[in-house]
Parts: C-alpha cells; sequence; structure tokens
C-alpha cells in the first residue's frame, strides 16, 4: 500500500464526526472549518441526504495543489455530521490531481461515483486534461479507485479537454445505464459548442458514445448536468457561464425531446451555482452554493466555491418549477425578538399588526434596531399604485448613509439586491435580480435568512436569490418604500434557536 492510499483509508474511516451545523466553519450554512466547498453531489440512502462535495483549501503553499472530495450527511439541512476525505486527490502525473463534478449512484450490489479526473499539466503534453472515472464502495465511506476505468472525450466530433461532470443513473425504458456528461463539440462558434453529451453502458465499465442528448448551440458549456422526473415532466439541469454564471433548467415530456426553455428558466441568481438536485422520496431539494467574492468586499469578483445553500423544488401546475426554503431551515429560526418600529423617513403610521409607510415623491423608511448577525426577516408587503420599490433594509447606518436593500420593483416584476452607495452609475447590483409578478394590493411575502456576510432572500414563497454581505457588518435593519407608499404586515424577526 502506497503512503497515499494508507492517508485514503485512513483519513474515510476515522472522520465520523457529528456536528451542529455550527460546527465545522461555525457558519449556520455549511462550509468546513479553514476551507471552502464548491460542487455538491447529492445522494439519498437511509434517510440521509449524502453531500459529496469538492474541498478548496485556497492554500497551496500549505496544502499542497488539488481538489479532494469530501463527505457530509444530514437529515434537515440544519444538522450535519463530517465523515472527512472520500476520494483523494491525484499526484501530479496523474489524472485526477483534481477530483472534480461527478456523481453518486447505487448498482450491482455496490455503491458507485463517476467523476471528473482533471490535470492541468496533461494540455501542454498533448494528453487530455479531463477524463471521466469510476469509485466503487460498500458503505459510502471507504471508496476504491478504478483507473482501468477512465475513458476520455472521442476525438471525433468532441473537444479533448472538457469531458467532466458525469451524471449517472438507470434507464428503465432501455434497460441500460445512461450519463450525461458535460462537452464541447470540434465543430461551430466557439462560445456555443457547449452540450449534454450521452454515454451509455450495460455494466458500468465499458461506456458507449453516443449522439448528444442536448445540443443547442447556445453555451459554452453546460456543466453539472442532472436529470430527473416528476410527474409527467423530465427536467435538465445545468450550469452554464456564457450570459451569466446560473443554474437553468429544460423540461421535456420525453427523454428524446424536444427540451424546452420555461419562461424562468433559473432557479436562483449570480450567486448560486453549480446546483444538483436529489430526492427524499417525497420531496426533491436543490443543492448549490454561495459563493465569497474576492478581498470579502461587496465590489469582488465572484470567487469558485463558498457555502452550501439548499432550496425546496416545487413544480407549478403549467410544468414549471420554482423553489421555496426547506422547512426544516425555516423552522430552525424559532426564537422570536422583539419588533419595534421607529419612524425614520417620510410618514408612518402602525396599527393592527402593521406599518404603513408612505413617501409620494421620495424615499421613505422605518427601522427596527440591530440586525442580529445570525437572523431570519419575515415581512408581508401590501404597495399602493404607482408605488416605485419597496421592501427591507439590511444593516443600515443610524443615519441611513448606508444599508443594503432587498427591493420589489413593481414597475420591472422583479426582486433585486441593492446597495447604498454603490460603486458606479448603476441601477442596482449587477446580476443579483429575480423575476416576479408583482401587483397592487396583493401581498408579497418576503423571507431573509442572514449568517455573516452569507443572505438568502425567498419571495412569494417561489422565488430565491442569495447574495453576500461584506463591507457592511453590522447595523439596523428596516422597511423602506420609494416615491409611493406600501403596508408592511407581520413584520418578525427570528434568532437561531
Amino acid at each position: 500500500m502506497t503512503r497515499r492510499q494508507f492517508a485514503f483509508s485512513l483519513s474515510a474511516a476515522a472522520a465520523s464526526t457529528p456536528l451542529s451545523n455550527a460546527a465545522g466553519s461555525g457558519e449556520f450554512f455549511y462550509r468546513p472549518a479553514g476551507a471552502w466547498a464548491a460542487d455538491f453531489i447529492p445522494f439519498f440512502h437511509d434517510g440521509r441526504f449524502r453531500l459529496f462535495y469538492l474541498l478548496d483549501w485556497r492554500d497551496r503553499e500549505k496544502h499542497g495543489e488539488g481538489t479532494p472530495w469530501y463527505q457530509i450527511s444530514t437529515s434537515d439541512f440544519v444538522q450535519f455530521t463530517e465523515h472527512g476525505e472520500m476520494l483523494p486527490r491525484g499526484g501530479s502525473g496523474e489524472q485526477d490531481l483534481c477530483v472534480f463534478t461527478g456523481s453518486a449512484i447505487q448498482a450491482a450490489g455496490r455503491f458507485h461515483i463517476f467523476y471528473t479526473g482533471h490535470n492541468p499539466y496533461f494540455r501542454k503534453q498533448d494528453r487530455p486534461e479531463q477524463g471521466i472515472m469510476h469509485a466503487v464502495s460498500d458503505d459510502l465511506l471507504h471508496w476504491r479507485k478504478i483507473p482501468a476505468h477512465t475513458f476520455f472525450a472521442p476525438a471525433a466530433g468532441y473537444e479533448p479537454h472538457d469531458w467532466r461532470d458525469p451524471f449517472v443513473f438507470y434507464n428503465d425504458a432501455s434497460g441500460e445505464y445512461w450519463m450525461l456528461a458535460a462537452a464541447r463539440l470540434r465543430k461551430g462558434p466557439s462560445r456555443r459548442r457547449g452540450c449534454t453529451a450521452l454515454c451509455v453502458s450495460r455494466d458500468l465499465e465499458k461506456w458507449e458514445v453516443r449522439e448528444p442528448l442536448w445540443a443547442p448551440g447556445l453555451y459554452f458549456t453546460h456543466e453539472c448536468p442532472d436529470l430527473f422526473r416528476m410527474g409527467e415532466w423530465w427536467y435538465l439541469v445545468f450550469s452554464e457561464f456564457s450570459d451569466g454564471l446560473v443554474t437553468r433548467y429544460r423540461m421535456s415530456r420525453t427523454l428524446q425531446g424536444p427540451w424546452l426553455s420555461p419562461a424562468g428558466d433559473t432557479f436562483d441568481g449570480r450567486a448560486f451555482y453549480a446546483a444538483k438536485t436529489a430526492s427524499d422520496g417525497r420531496r426533491r431539494y436543490l443543492f448549490g452554493w454561495n459563493p465569497t467574492r474576492t478581498g470579502a468586499r461587496d465590489d469582488g469578483g465572484w470567487n469558485w466555491g463558498g457555502n452550501l445553500v439548499v432550496h425546496e423544488v416545487l413544480q407549478e401546475r403549467d410544468g414549471s418549477l420554482s423553489v421555496r426554503v426547506p422547512e426544516t431551515v425555516d423552522r430552525a429560526f424559532g426564537r422570536a425578538a422583539p419588533v419595534r418600529f421607529s419612524s425614520a423617513l417620510g410618514e408612518s403610521r402602525s396599527g393592527g399588526g402593521s406599518l404603513r409607510v408612505s413617501a409620494p415623491g421620495g424615499f421613505g423608511c422605518a427601522t427596527a434596531g440591530a440586525l442580529p448577525p445570525r437572523c431570519k426577516l419575515d415581512v408581508s408587503v401590501e404597495f399602493e399604485r404607482n408605488t416605485r420599490a419597496c421592501g427591507l433594509m439590511l444593516r443600515s447606518s443610524q443615519d441611513l448613509e448606508q444599508a443594503y436593500y432587498i427591493r420589489l420593483e413593481p414597475g420591472r416584476n422583479r426582486l433585486v439586491f441593492d446597495s447604498w452607495p454603490r460603486r458606479g452609475d448603476l441601477p442596482f447590483a449587477p446580476e443579483l435580480e429575480r423575476p416576479v409578478a408583482l401587483e397592487p394590493g396583493r401581498p408579497v411575502d418576503l423571507k431573509v435568512f442572514v449568517d455573516g456576510s452569507v443572505c438568502v432572500a425567498y419571495a412569494a414563497g417561489r422565488i430565491a436569490m442569495n447574495t453576500r454581505l461584506y463591507n457592511l457588518p453590522e447595523g439596523d435593519w428596516g422597511v423602506f418604500v420609494q416615491e409611493g407608499s406600501a403596508r408592511f404586515h407581520n413584520a418578525r424577526l427570528s434568532i437561531f434557536a
């Protein structure tokens, strides 16, 4: 047994430590202590979600290069058990120096992981950077890699260095295992060659590459493909970085297509990526990560990896999908804190469990004291006709010169995240907007979770938006209206219990 193989077996066997959500990094939205989490690979087994993920130390000098897979498990997305390293990174001369995204499946009497082996040094050696690799386990904790099962993109038709993120499932109709992979065609405009490749096998060892499942000529790459059926519809989930770095989906009555684009084809905004789904047999959930920003600044570039965020997936009557906060996460913030509003700007009146703020030609707000570093805000917002904007203020300075805003904009039917002041001549924080139907007199429920720099907002029980809060580490919270009037019903502040 080599030294690296010994470390592999020891880490998997030794680490199975039950933790509260505040363990690890000490944050509610999970990340490992001293590191960051990217691309979660969910697998449900024996009443628990087993979440494999890519661990990023962001410290090559101390930890070396490459990316391993680690595992946590949970039944409620609030308390987690850490199981340690599952798939170690290879050496600089091995295909899987970086163990990148894949999928887990139970088949043929054991567990299988199909994953991406990525080595950036291979390109200069005229070898494929990426290959699809295989590992097996009898207990989900101890994994054995099978290098002989590695296979690469066919030279005819596909670019050699983009062949990753395998998603494997059993196709009952054909009696075969199907594998979807993120790939790029050799021909066509460079930024439109992305496709969802299709490979087929009967034994999970030898794979036949067939015509792509979906090659629309729209995106650079369809990363992290995921597929599931709900009712009469099949759903193809993927993440793209052409128009924007977001997780999207398509829907079809059959696996043969056509794959239709719904009116709203995203689950969240820019700050939620590489999301994949899993079901416990009753409900389906979407597992993605909220990225950090360079320099821990609001204007820093978005990074690869961050904190785990989970949405519950809902199917609408027309077959389209939406998301909401999981009930267990919502209930975890169960300790109510007193709420007392004070008028700050404009006219405000309270009564009957609601607060009316009016500022027909300007900006009005009411504040409710300090926002705890880890908390949940709930409020139902009912705006009047011709109101330009309204919503929640977060971490406002007492002089109102600085604040974050979760803002409803009726004229544009959207929810946006904003900050004041903001850099540049921009109407809101770029890439952080979500469509939502807004009508005068119809209340819209807002639910906002804050955990340090992580912020997750939900609107109307169907719309989600992740973001980060860096520049303003503390401040007050409140409600606001811009050029109009709105009522804020049943405002609640809740603390993690």
